[in-house]
């Protein structure tokens, strides 16, 4: 008859069933340590904010973006806010993209096709060329393309 391995029988260490248990109760701490983890994770993923400072309201974001930028990339090169104002710029754009690209009736808008042009111009720059001014075609470029999009957006467009 094979021993049961909870008994303890002559052979066997004293300490097997023990151990068993521990190993057993590890697992279980385990699993649950590892669902706490997930269940926290995913609750406070969903309760973080994606938008940051926008509001929803698609022509309003759009000119607070505009403008905001527009400001960032009239700073000069050695302006010390420079830095800081690229930062929250990048982070501006990035929410801005992540709220209103998936939206069908916005994503079609001659304003919105203009705005992700421009942002998309911005955000490339600062990712390549991080320690390096705008070019005076870019900025430009980026003026005219930012002020037509905030003029689009508010006619509607």
């Amino acid at each position: 008859m094979a021993a049961h391995p909870w008994r303890f029988e002559a052979g066997q260490g004293a300490f097997r069933p023990l151990l068993l248990a521990v190993q057993r109760l590890g697992r279980r701490l385990m699993a649950s340590a590892l669902m706490v983890a997930l269940c926290l994770s995913l609750t406070l993923t969903a309760c973080g904010s994606a938008t940051g400072n926008l509001s929803g309201v698609y022509v309003d974001d759009t000119v607070t973006v505009a403008q905001s930028l527009l400001s960032t990339i009239a700073l000069e090169q050695d302006d010390p806010a420079r830095s800081a104002a690229e930062t929250d710029a990048r982070a501006l754009i990035s929410d801005y993209m992540a709220l209103y690209r998936p939206r069908a009736n916005v994503n079609g808008l001659p304003s919105f096709t203009t705005m992700q042009t421009a942002v998309n111009s911005l955000a490339g720059h600062y990712t390549n060329y991080a320690n390096r001014p705008l070019p005076d075609a870019l900025r430009a470029r980026l003026e005219k393309e930012l002020k037509k999009a905030e003029t689009n957006a508010v006619r509607g467009a």
